[in-house]
């Protein structure tokens, strides 16, 4: 295993962390602007009103693309275990 293979394998895992948090961040910054924007044309500044539609929209979002994560890292996970032998014998 040389430092190429652990920087290759860095990578990926930081381009499938990304992939997996985009769906909750988008949605998160989505409603945190929707409501933002909201509260200032009505000037309302209450806590609860920013917190809870960003939980339901980020809940939702898990629900709608929970399926697709999950078979992103299933297949990220056996890509990494069917490298093992190669990158051992190297």
């Amino acid at each position: 295993m040389t430092d190429t293979h652990i920087i290759a394998i860095a990578f990926d895992v930081l381009q499938v962390s990304a992939k997996l948090a985009a769906p909750a961040l988008v949605t998160a910054l989505v409603v945190g602007f929707a409501v933002s924007m909201f509260q200032a044309a009505t000037q309302i500044q209450e806590f609860t009103l920013a917190f809870v539609p960003k939980v339901i929209g980020v809940a939702a979002a898990l629900i709608a693309s929970g399926s697709w994560m999950l078979n992103t890292i299933i297949s990220f996970t056996q890509d990494l275990f069917r490298q093992i032998p190669a990158l051992l014998g190297s």
